[in-house]
This record gives structure tokens, sequence and C-alpha cells, in this order.
């Protein structure tokens, strides 16, 4: 079987693609490739920008595991199987008047490989999906089913929920959750400059974040505040307007505006002009998860950093200047949020409060030109590449910045020696 990601960027052919539906035989699918010396690596929903999930060996796909296991708890924990999507446990959340506390834009990742890769939303006081976990159920190389959390070996849990897939299969998590909440909308066209100048008081909603145009001075802003979920049930956009906003304008006629601008670069200073204004400020209440996702139709290459939120000006200005020197054309939206800091291994967020810069291109470009002037500079700032998204480093770049890298990898040698969940995009980001 030939397998592509999401952006179409990998294109790989496993030797065999195996569905297990219990943690057990899960286990028994790594114990035989021990035996054998082949490798596994498992796949989501191919929405990594990374190769991850490329391997020549055994790839496992988890849909066969989905679903509910159980609560929620008291403590409104529950147990969710690992190839289940973020779009399916919203809805079986809801149903059950709960939700996640905080949620990337996209849903169609699985829980499994959202948690493992640093998949985030954005909000100054909230954490990222990994810190949201509080047990995993891991079917490991040695043909043991484990679970682990922060009282039962904890170190295996620290390294595993935000891990790459690199330290067993994820084939259940524990996720808390919160009484279902909905949010109030604003989305507001603004200049670059001025989001800069106030961002203090930006940070201070629940939740932040805006879209820089290239070449433009233009952004669109977008506030959400929470509130009680009867708020929401009665609110939202008129399907029309929904119809209008989300489907023609950002998603069938960005296209059109990309298209435009592989073809006839020069045009994209202009086009960038157009599509910033042809998004309209709206405000509505929506459940949490219908706000904090939105559809994207629009393929496209994405590379992703974590800076301190002090260095985000900087880093934009930065950008931007290389943009007005470089002669490069951009046409996509470089995106901003913000997470708090946490305590997670190889979260990018590890012990820092941090601003996310995420710069994208379209999928019938080259990005290698723009992505590597990005990355020389947030360089300069410390910054983490997110582990799902495009970036050149290797581990020996990634030791330095992350304090408990070395612990992460010793884990990796007490429970996969062997590798056989290795590959070779593995050895460069993890073997030191």
């Amino acid at each position: 079987m030939r397998m592509t990601d999401w952006s179409t960027a990998q294109r790989w052919q496993p030797a065999a693609v195996v569905r297990p539906t219990t943690a057990q035989e899960a286990a028994a699918i790594l114990a035989e490739a021990a035996r054998t010396g082949t490798t596994v690596r498992p796949i989501g929903s191919g929405h990594s920008f990374t190769p991850l999930a490329v391997t020549d060996g055994t790839q496992v796909v988890l849909d066969g595991m989905i679903g509910l296991v159980g609560g929620p708890d008291p403590d409104g924990a529950v147990r969710v199987r690992g190839g289940t999507t973020l779009a399916l446990l919203n809805t079986l959340l809801a149903a059950r008047g709960r939700a996640v506390a905080n949620l990337g834009d996209i849903d169609a990742q699985t829980i499994a490989g959202a948690i493992s890769t640093g998949t985030h939303g954005t909000g100054a006081r909230f954490g990222g999906l990994a810190t949201q976990v509080s047990a995993l159920e891991l079917a490991l190389p040695d043909g043991s089913v484990r679970r682990c959390d922060a009282a039962h070996d904890p170190d295996l849990f620290q390294a595993a929920r935000l891990g790459v897939g690199a330290f067993g299969l994820i084939t259940e998590v524990t996720l808390d959750t919160v009484p279902a909440f909905g949010l109030y909308a604003v989305e507001r066209p603004d200049r670059l400059s001025t989001v800069l100048a106030d961002l203090p008081a930006h940070l201070r909603a629940d939740h932040f974040e805006f879209f820089w145009f290239p070449h433009t001075d233009r952004v669109l802003a977008k506030t959400n505040t929470r509130v009680a979920a009867p708020e929401a049930a009665s609110s939202g956009l008129p399907a029309w307007r929904a119809y209008l906003d989300d489907e023609l304008l950002a998603n069938r006629l960005f296209e059109v505006v990309n298209r435009g601008c592989a073809r006839w670069p020069a045009a994209t200073p202009y086009l960038n002009q157009v599509a910033a204004r042809s998004l309209p400020a709206r405000s509505y209440t929506a459940p949490s998860h219908q706000v904090f996702a939105s559809p994207r139709t629009v393929r496209f290459r994405e590379s992703e950093y974590a800076v301190p939120v002090a260095a985000v000006d900087d880093v934009l200005r930065e950008l931007r200047r290389w943009l007005e020197r470089s002669g490069e054309r951009v046409a996509f939206p470089v995106e901003v949020r913000f997470a708090a800091a946490d305590q997670v291994w190889l979260s990018t967020s590890y012990q820092r409060d941090s601003a996310y810069v995420a710069v994208h291109m379209y999928h019938r470009l080259d990005p290698s030109r723009f992505f590597g002037a990005f990355e020389d500079i947030v360089a300069r700032y410390d910054g983490r590449p997110h582990w799902g998204k495009m970036h050149r480093l290797t581990a020996a770049d990634l030791q330095g910045r992350y304090p408990r890298f070395g612990d992460a990898l010793a884990v990796r040698d007490r429970v996969d020696p062997q590798r056989v969940l290795g590959s070779p995009y593995l050895a460069r980001v993890l073997d030191a």
C-alpha cells in the first residue's frame, strides 16, 4: 500500500499495514518485529508534515481502536482509545456534557498522534493537549502492555505522552476534561503594528491568536472568550454566513489566490491585500470545539517554532525585513499563537511561556528558502520546533533546547533498545 501524508510532502510504501483492535494485538506486533529485526511505525491521520510515520517496515493504523472506554469519572477524566479522532472525541464528550479545555485549530488528528507531536491551541493560561493527559496505556516492544502515570513509571509517562511514537504504541489515553463550555468568538482585521503594541492586553484574553498576511501590515485577529454552555447552545453563525466565510472565502477563494500567486509571484503582495480584506469582521458564540477547529481544504506545508513570548515582536520584524530584501513571495498568512509553560519533558513550552510562530507555503511551491530563513531567525531566540512540522534540526541541536532531552533518551534505551519503533527520521532527531 502506498501512503502519503495530508500535505503530500511525504510519500512512502511500507512492507505491511496492520490494524490491531486490542492493546495485546499491538504488543504482539511489536514483539514479532523485535524477534525478526524489523521496524514498526504508527500513523494517525497523516497530519504531521515531518516523516514521523514514514517506514519501509510495518505501519500500524489504530482505526480499529476508537471510542471511549470509560468515564467521565467524578473528576472529569475519560479513557479514550488511541485511534479516536479529535472530531469524534469532541462529539462523544459533548453528549456527556464535557469538553477538552483547549484544542488546536484542526480536529482530524487521532488523540494518540495529537499528543505525541505536541498539538496545542492558543491561550496564555493553557498548555498543549499533552498537559491534559493523566495516564497512558502503551504497547511496548517487549510484548507487554503497560499503564503509566505520574505515580506509576513516571519517567515513561513523561516521555511517552509527547514522544513522537518512539516510546511505545499509545493504545489508550486518560484525558482530563472540563464541563462543556462555549466560546464567544470575535474575529476582526487589524494592523500588525497595532496588535504587537497591544499584545500584553490581548494575552489577558482566554484565547488569542492572529494571522499576519506577508507583504502587508494586515492581520486577522481572533479572540475567544469562554462562556457558559447554555449560552452557546442557542447561538452560532447562520448557516449561510458560516458557508460564505469558512467555505467560500477562507477555503475556495484562498485556493484561487494561492494558485494565482504560484503562477504570478509578483502579484502576491496585491493578492495578499485582497485576501486580507476579503475576510470580514464577525462575532458569534458556539460550543467550544466548534470554535476551536476550522475547516482546512487548501493544502500547504508548515514549519512552526515556539519562542519566548517576549521575542515574538523581534521574530516577526526580522521575518518581515527578510521578505522585503529577499524578493521571496509568500501568500500564506503567518499564524501566531500562545501557550503557558508546562513540565512535559519534550514539550516546546517546557518551563517557558511560549509564542508559536507558524509559517506556511502552498503545497505546489518549494518552501525551502523561506523556511530556511525562518529557522535561521528563530534560532537566535532559542526556538523549539513543533515535532509534527517541518524543520532541519538534529538530535545534537535539540539536546541543547530541551533540559530533559537526555532523560527522555534514557527511557527510550530502556523500553526500545533495538529501536523497533525507529526510522531514519527518528535517528536524526533522537539519536544523539
